[in-house]
């Protein structure tokens, strides 16, 4: 699958040099390599969730512009984990304008800057939409305390932030971190146990 044309160039570079490189130069071509030697994961990722391969191809070049004004934002230290989370939240939210009412998990700017490299999936609720996750979810959240709850609901079903959370239940930002990590933990439990 060529979807976007790059020049290869003959010194293999790793991708932190190729970053390091294009942070530095601003030189489409050095990140447009970069971006080429992950476009069948995109693809893979755009594929799972739009289930159409046309739309698929389309979201993988609208994201090579999306990753270009986002990697300018972030720290990133694995681009792979980095562009998968991108390309993720770009899936979820192009869902979320076809389907109202539906609950769509999306990462926040504070998970994207402290990604962990070695994890794609990080928690079931980080997964996509599923109506047998979701009722189980649901039950779940219900038996979670009182605080962990509204943290939860704001985080993945609002798509607010740690510091909007921290806002609206007027609580230290550290606490809600806290209330959601916690909350998160209880869910998996409870998830488990309805396996």
């Amino acid at each position: 699958m060529q979807l976007i044309p790059f020049n290869r160039k003959k010194e293999h570079k790793t991708d932190p040099e190729l970053l390091e490189d294009f942070l530095k130069n601003r030189d489409i071509e050095i990140l447009g390599e970069l971006y080429s030697r992950y476009m069948y994961l995109i693809y893979g990722v755009c594929l799972k969730y739009f289930k159409e391969p046309e739309k698929s191809k389309d979201a993988v070049i609208e994201l090579f512009e999306k990753v270009q004004t986002q990697i300018q934002k972030h720290e990133v230290k694995n681009f792979k984990s980095w562009v998968y989370v991108v390309t993720k939240n770009h899936c979820l939210m192009e869902l979320r304008k076809t389907k109202t009412g539906e609950m769509i998990l999306v990462s926040s700017n504070e998970e994207l800057a402290n990604f962990m490299e070695n994890e794609t999936e990080l928690h079931p609720i980080d997964k996509g939409p599923d109506k047998k996750l979701e009722t189980a979810l649901n039950r779940c959240i219900e038996k979670l305390k009182a605080e962990q709850k509204k943290c939860i609901r704001l985080f993945y079903y609002e798509n607010k932030c740690y510091r909007e959370i921290a806002g609206l239940l007027k609580l230290d930002e550290k606490k809600v971190k806290s209330f959601i990590q916690n909350g998160k933990r209880n869910l998996k439990i409870c998830l488990e146990k309805q396996k």
